[in-house]
């Protein structure tokens, strides 16, 4: 049976559709990834022209932290399904870090669906978002 056949027998789907699902996956996670390598410098920016301490610790500790777990995430779910050989090339600028991480927040949230749902991966993105939520509670309540 060849590769086409097994894929097409195990998921229920013809093979055209069965890549055109992994393909659209491929691009769900190269836009998950970029954004958070875009997030650890986006707060790198704003770590260095804080004019408050806890801010600057509270985002360095995220910046830091971010490029490690995003590193993990693009690993285990190339390791799982496909390399990623495209990332999307748009790159935003913010000022206001708790506005920024609320909408990273919500970005994560509603991305997590699309996403392959395998629990190393989806453990993965829940350290992410508790590095947020973490990073949101130190620049709103810590001085």
């Amino acid at each position: 049976m060849s590769k086409n056949g097994i894929v097409s027998s195990l998921s229920g789907l013809s093979a055209r559709t069965f890549l055109a699902y992994h393909h659209m996956m491929d691009d769900d996670a190269a836009e998950f990834i970029a954004a958070l390598l875009h997030s650890s410098t986006v707060t790198h920016f704003m770590h260095l022209s804080t004019d408050s301490y806890s801010a600057h610790k509270a985002l360095r500790k995220y910046y830091d932290k971010i490029i490690d777990l995003t590193d993990d995430f693009a690993e285990a779910y190339q390791g799982r399904y496909n390399k990623i050989k495209a990332y999307p090339e748009e790159f935003h600028m913010s000022k206001d870090p708790v506005k920024y991480l609320k909408t990273m927040q919500q970005f994560v949230d509603e991305s997590r669906d699309d996403l392959p749902q395998d629990s190393e991966i989806q453990n993965i993105i829940d350290e992410i978002s508790q590095l947020i939520d973490s990073t949101l509670y130190r620049l709103k309540f810590l001085d």
